[in-house]
C-alpha cells in the first residue's frame, strides 16, 4: 500500500463542525470516499473502521486500493452504488 500515488488516504488534523464535537477525519480522493461509503454505513465506519490504519487493513478497501491505484488519476473513478 505505500505505493500508492494519486489515490490514498492522508490523515487530517481535527475540524469542528458546527453543533458537533470536533472528530477525526481524513481527506481522501473521491474515488476511495464514494468506495467506503457504497460498502459500509456510517454507524458501521464509526464503529469498526473509525482510524485510518483500520480502514488500510480491511480486505474490501484494500482490494478496491490496490485497483484505484492502477487508475488514472486525472480521471473520474466509476464507483458501483449498492442496490
Amino acid at each position: 500500500m505505500s505505493a500508492l500515488t494519486a489515490h490514498h488516504l492522508i490523515p487530517r488534523q481535527k475540524t469542528k463542525r458546527q453543533g458537533q464535537d470536533p472528530s477525526p477525519t481524513i481527506q481522501i480522493c473521491s474515488a476511495c470516499h464514494r468506495q467506503i461509503h457504497t460498502l459500509y454505513d456510517n454507524s458501521h465506519l464509526a464503529l469498526h473502521l473509525n482510524t485510518l490504519e483500520k480502514l488500510k487493513q480491511d480486505p474490501q478497501l484494500q482490494k478496491f486500493l490496490a485497483w484505484v491505484h492502477k487508475q488514472d488519476p486525472n480521471k473520474r473513478v466509476k464507483i458501483d452504488r449498492k442496490r
